[in-house]
């Protein structure tokens, strides 16, 4: 832990109780907390000092939902976000044979397709007909399914398929393409990138929802020196009775991250996604006839999921719930009522309203990624055109009390906390009118669910971001004005645990 003086900044009034603007004051961190804020503060003699000159600022900002490995690895990845056909991502695995070597794994991954709204499904024999020769391993955007070729298949074990491998059939072999000779380096370089990237943008913790044992990866990173971040590192079903054996509980830091690493939720997948038409609804897609499961479908019973989340209850760990569609929703929130478990559902992409009352009463939060319906609503509008309104229903929760966190999902969406603000407040991108605009939040509302319920008060993480300029100024523009403005933010300093980590 560090101790710094920040002079003369202006603080960024996150409450709406907070009274007018008092002109520039400190913040002295000691010992990575914060001590006092005030004018003309006096500290002793060494603690570094950053001149403020009226710059604004905010607590540090948190990603609430990360694949860390994964987001590392898409910087060595064929991006396919483009492709709008079957044929489109066959071209672009074409060009890339053609242009570059294969890598040194001997398979060639790309990653951002999304088939929603494609005339065609992709099959394993339209990757054939590119390659049988070198192994090709499509991700879709969402992470929720698979396209590979049948060399691919064999390598990494999947199960055999005409198809996509999809869901708990893909997430085996998501995971194992890890572990692939080289892959685990590649990926902690892209991961070092990755987080200092995020410094930048005022990123001071994620929490890493990542496959595998995230614990003993953040544990080796900090041995090597990376990036200087907090993180909180999930677990999911095959590892929480190892954890809950070693009597680890959420909040508990791991041994030898230097305090800033700790236990995070549980972390378990209760239905699909949209993309993928795998999201577990109450009412059937509306292209839903030819689907095998016209309302997707859930992964657990109702029974299994209060198991698991019982289970992690009773030993001290949060629990994260992830749920797309609003029958997905619904089942757990009931689970949580049942279980008497904290903790949060990630995504809530689509909820019914009724629900909310429920929701209300309970201690679990919506852990929100909003700039994914940037990328969702072409699907969103041909699946659901419906219920578009009760989509990433921000607006719902807050007028609830229901507590809000925003995030990424990186990589499916880019981690970028000032992009995820910007979604929330005007719902589409900036120069086009707001998606539902009955659904956004206020600039205000939007920094104050990125901050880790933090504020800059005596007694706070000594975790600090400076900006340029006031990033709730502009009243009176659009709510388009107001994204595009919070997108162009340029964050000068970062702070961690009192240490100056980006700027100065």
């Amino acid at each position: 832990m560090h101790d710094l003086l920040l002079r003369e900044v202006r603080i960024v009034p996150l409450d709406p109780t907070d009274g007018p603007d008092p002109g520039p004051t400190d913040v002295l961190i000691l010992d990575g907390a914060v001590a006092r804020v005030g004018p003309r503060t006096e500290a002793r003699k060494g603690i570094p000092e950053v001149e403020g000159a009226g710059r604004w600022a905010l607590p540090g900002l948190w990603d609430h939902h990360v694949h860390a490995t994964q987001w590392g690895l898409t910087r060595s990845r064929l991006d396919t976000s483009a492709a709008t056909s079957v044929a489109h991502a066959q071209d672009l695995v074409r060009r890339a044979l053609t242009d570059g070597p294969v890598p040194a794994t001997g398979v060639l991954v790309a990653f951002g397709h999304r088939t929603a709204t494609w005339a065609e499904q992709p099959t394993v024999a339209d990757l054939d007909a590119v390659t049988t020769a070198v192994p090709l391993v499509l991700i879709s955007g969402d992470a929720h399914h698979g396209w590979l070729n049948t060399p691919a298949l064999r390598l990494l074990g999947a199960p055999a398929t005409l198809g996509v491998v999809e869901e708990w059939e893909w997430f085996p072999v998501y995971d194992r393409l890890s572990a692939l000779p080289g892959a685990r380096e590649v990926a902690e370089v892209g991961v070092a990138r990755a987080l200092r990237e995020a410094q930048q943008r005022g990123v001071v913790g994620v929490t890493d929802l990542e496959f595998g044992r995230p614990w003993e990866q953040w544990r080796q990173r900090e041995d090597r020196g990376m990036p200087h971040v907090r993180a909180r590192v999930g677990v999911y079903p095959d590892g929480l009775e190892e954890v809950v054996r070693s009597g680890l509980r959420t909040g508990d830091p791991l041994v030898g991250a230097r305090g800033l690493v700790t236990m995070g939720p549980f972390k378990v997948i209760s239905d699909g996604s949209l993309s993928t038409r795998t999201a577990w609804c109450c009412e059937p897609y509306a292209d839903g006839a030819q689907l095998p499961l016209p309302h997707g479908a859930a992964n657990l019973g109702a029974d299994d999921l209060a198991a698991l989340v019982g289970l992690a209850h009773d030993a001290g760990i949060r629990s994260a719930v992830h749920a797309i569609g609003d029958a997905a929703v619904r089942q757990a929130l009931e689970v949580f009522e049942a279980t008497g478990a904290e903790g949060g559902i990630e995504h809530a992409q689509l909820v019914a309203l009724e629900d909310l009352e429920l929701w209300s009463r309970l201690p679990v939060r919506a852990s929100v990624q909003p700039a994914h319906l940037l990328d969702d609503r072409p699907a969103t509008e041909q699946c659901w055109p419906d219920r578009a309104g009760r989509t990433f229903a921000l607006r719902a929760f807050l007028d609830r009390g229901i507590e809000v966190v925003l995030g990424s999902d990186a990589p499916v969406s880019r981690l970028d906390p000032w992009l995820a603000a910007a979604a929330a407040v005007h719902r589409g991108p900036v120069d086009e009118a707001s998606w539902h605009p009955e659904q956004a939040i206020t600039p205000r509302e939007a920094l104050a669910c990125s901050v880790d319920g933090q504020r800059l008060a005596p007694g706070a993480r000594g975790d600090v971001v400076l900006v340029d300029e006031d990033p709730l100024a502009g009243h009176d523009l659009t709510s388009g004005e107001q994204a595009a403005r919070l997108r162009a933010t340029t964050v000068s300093v970062t702070v961690v645990d009192g240490q100056v980590v980006h700027g100065g």
